[in-house]
């Protein structure tokens, strides 16, 4: 018997459905349409506006990036001449600041050879000590 079933042609309702095509080009009914980027949207919308907003608008932005371009350039020179004028001002206080202390150094380091490693701490003279205070009656 089960020879026979597996003979017999499949009902309708045994076949493998498709899914139905209409639901799928209404989905994708905007692919009929060119895709438009962003700038021509906002191209399109310009129309929507009176020329004097237009004009002002357009004004607007020139005027701030000539704006822009104008405090960046001087921006960067005003940058360049206090940091070279730093420079040339406080290096040679910085070279003679440095200079000292390699003198007081090699000062530190002769006086450590030639009496003892107390006296390059110290100095070299010994700290003043205070005589004891009297009390008065």
């Amino acid at each position: 018997m089960e020879s026979q079933d597996s003979s017999q042609p499949l009902d309708q309702d045994d076949t493998v459905k498709e899914p139905p095509k209409k639901q799928a080009e209404i989905e994708s009914g905007d692919d009929d349409e060119p895709d438009e980027t962003l700038a021509e949207r906002l191209w399109g919308l310009t129309e929507m506006f009176p020329e004097s907003v237009r004009n002002v608008t357009h004004a607007t932005v020139v005027s701030t990036q000539a704006g822009l371009k104008f405090a960046y350039s001087f921006s960067r020179s005003a940058l360049w001449i206090v940091f070279s004028t730093s420079i040339i001002l406080f290096a040679p206080v910085i070279f003679e600041v440095e200079r000292a202390q390699m003198e007081e150094l090699q000062k530190n380091q002769q006086k450590q050879l030639l009496l003892g490693p107390n006296s390059a701490i110290s100095g070299g003279v010994p700290p003043p000590i205070m005589p004891p205070m009297q009390q008065q009656r």
